[in-house]
């Protein structure tokens, strides 16, 4: 082993004793957490603006600074765009997330501090190996490199703006170069296409024991290796494989696709939560499938249902929450539009459990992605089907028909009987939402299935500035406008 993989171990062990210690101490953690973002708040205009001097309790904080969402906050983000200091986080901030969402075309910039980019996003991705180590301690994942797919970012002005992925990799792109490919030159790569081709003539000659990134994308980069090297699957390229680090999207359905590229038995899926607002949450324990929230990472947490706002301590196990965080990013009381449910509370677990916004509800079913994410996976199961992305949205009612959903499916494997592998996603899906059942035996069809071509989504998102597919959305906006891309490749 290298003296740097030496150094980054004792590291490693250093962190795992501090993740131990807000395991066991949350929510003395969190009120330190809440402490210091008053005392940083205090110096910025949006800290005069809300009288933060005056606030020491969080009933006082949550009287004196009302929820909100980017929306609500973008003035005080295009004052930082425009070089102000210290306008809702201390100094000047000059890098920024930006995002168009999954629904809206209308772009977000969601600033990052450099404070973050050390002690939220990097640590974050630190910790992450140093658990995922001390599952497997015979991991060799530091001998070899960690593939790391991110995206793009340029300069607007004096600010850095891109794919949170792109902005992280540029910044931190002097630190563990021994243990990440590829170069940062072909890392920031706008052009896909050239950017899997620069890939695989750098990396297929590496030692590469671990992927990272957008389950998707990964799909992609892996066929594109493999049509490269002329391999049948990625062990015959890189026999050192063993893991691949995921979040942004429910891996289940694409677990398949990845089992028959990468057929082993040592190979590990381990995901975590990398917001463009803040890393949250990590895999933690080989043997669940939930993560752990973190707690020492600049973020003071508080949680929605419905109307009811909780800190921390508030929660309870089998709820779903919306996300309202205060980070050292400057978000304030900022909900950030994802829900997760709570697998535990001693010590904090969560799964990620969708969007506040995808959602169907338009016939009273009150479809979520939870409930479509399980009903794909048991559909491929009963149909040997592999599904590589999809999007559901509403057919409205007429006159002459009753309603139903339209999924939009990309097959990574086609089933042998499209009929058949339709039965079993109604069958499965009636079985995890009654109220779905309720409205099929009622007011909607069985869904109609409209099939895609292999590469269709990520054209559809590559042309549409997105990295995530809508998963589900409540009107037609999104499948119209697939459905205009499927009419001029026709």
């Amino acid at each position: 082993m290298s003296l740097t993989s030496k150094l980054f171990r004792l590291y490693l062990d250093y962190r795992l004793r501090r993740i131990d210690h807000f395991r066991r101490h949350p929510h003395a953690v969190q009120q330190e957490q809440f402490r210091a973002r008053l005392a940083a708040g205090r110096k910025t205009a949006f800290g005069r603006d809300h009288g933060l001097q005056g606030v020491r309790t969080l009933e006082q904080f949550q009287q004196a600074v009302p929820t909100t969402d980017y929306e609500g906050f973008k003035g005080y983000v295009e004052r930082m765009l425009t070089g102000e200091r210290s306008v809702t986080a201390p100094g000047v901030v000059s890098f920024y997330a930006r995002s168009s969402g999954t629904t809206s075309d209308r772009s977000k910039y969601i600033p990052i501090t450099r404070h973050s980019i050390l002690w939220n996003h990097t640590l974050g991705m630190r910790d992450v190996v140093a658990m995922y180590l001390d599952a497997y301690p015979a991991s060799k994942l530091l001998q070899g490199k960690t593939l790391t797919l991110g995206g793009s970012c340029m300069m607007e002005g004096k600010n850095l703006v891109g794919d949170l992925s792109g902005v992280l990799l540029h910044e931190t792109a002097r630190w563990g170069t021994s243990l990440r490919a590829p170069k940062i030159e072909t890392a920031l790569l706008a052009d896909f296409e050239q950017k899997i081709a620069r890939i695989a003539a750098e990396c297929t000659s590496q030692r590469i024991a671990a992927f990272a990134g957008v389950p998707s994308w990964n799909l992609e980069l892996m066929h594109g290796i493999l049509q490269y090297t002329g391999k049948k699957n990625l062990l015959e390229v890189w026999p050192d494989l063993e893991l691949f680090l995921h979040g942004g999207v429910e891996f289940a359905p694409y677990r398949r696709a990845f089992e028959e590229l990468i057929p082993s038995e040592q190979m590990h899926y381990w995901e975590n939560y990398n917001a463009s607002e803040g890393f949250f949450a990590a895999q933690d324990d080989a043997s669940r499938d939930d993560m752990l929230l973190m707690l020492d990472y600049g973020t003071f947490y508080e949680f929605r249902d419905g109307d009811r706002i909780v800190p921390l301590e508030g929660v309870e196990v089998g709820k779903t929450y919306a996300i309202i965080i205060t980070s050292d990013n400057g978000l304030w009381r900022y909900e950030i539009g994802d829900t997760v449910t709570f697998t535990s509370t001693d010590p904090y677990r969560i799964r990620f459990a969708g969007r506040t916004r995808q959602f169907i509800n338009v016939f009273g079913e009150e479809l979520i992605v939870d409930n479509a994410d399980r009903a794909l996976v048991e559909a491929c199961q009963k149909t040997g089907a592999v599904v590589h992305d999809y999007s559901v949205a509403p057919i409205y009612m007429s006159v002459d028909r009753q309603g139903a959903h339209e999924w939009i499916i990309e097959f990574e494997q086609q089933p042998a009987s499209i009929e058949a592998f339709s039965e079993e996603l109604d069958r499965a899906l009636r079985a995890v939402n009654s109220d779905y059942d309720a409205k099929r035996r009622s007011t909607i069809e069985r869904q109609h299935l409209t099939l895609v071509e292999r590469g269709f989504f990520l054209q559809w998102m590559r042309s549409r500035g997105k990295n995530k597919v809508p998963r589900l959305v409540q009107d037609r906006r999104v499948a119209d406008d697939m459905h205009k891309e499927l009419s001029k490749q026709k």
